[in-house]
């Protein structure tokens, strides 16, 4: 959460280059397997660009790595997996709620519906997969007894 934070406390110049560094290590990464012909983030338009993808993409990273460790916590802590479940999508989805509305605050950056959604989107597949982990892991558990 610190580290969401501190990410949505930088001025838009700051996140743009940021991300703009991001994607140009992800353009020559790629150019490395296949032939590109694209020499930086600012010279591709995907519709939204590829910049824009990749700081889209942050979103649902973050979002999945943060429920991720909130479904942790909550079942360790000896809560079922169901109301973790609820729980962590409840919270994250509040968190990114703030998240929005701190940004409001921060000059060149504006809080967003769609990225409170699209965080959302993060938590569900975090805590998603972590349920399914889990059962995988239950399972073979079971079979090696």
């Amino acid at each position: 959460m610190l580290l969401i934070f501190s990410l949505s406390s930088q001025v838009a110049g700051e996140s743009s280059e940021l991300s703009g560094k991001i994607t140009d290590i992800i353009i020559k990464a790629v150019g490395k397997i296949t032939p590109l012909d694209i020499k930086t983030s600012n010279t591709i338009d995907l519709g939204f660009g590829l910049n824009h993808i990749v700081r889209k993409f942050a979103h649902v990273a973050v979002y999945f790595i943060l429920s991720i460790l909130m479904m942790n916590a909550f079942v360790v802590s000896g809560l079922n997996k169901f109301k973790a479940f609820i729980f962590t999508i409840v919270l994250c989805t509040l968190y990114a709620v703030s998240d929005e509305v701190h940004q409001i605050f921060v000059p060149g950056r504006s809080g967003e519906v769609r990225d409170v959604l699209i965080d959302s989107t993060g938590a569900i597949l975090g805590s998603t997969v972590y349920l399914t982990m889990s059962k995988i892991k239950n399972k073979v558990m079971v079979s090696k007894q």
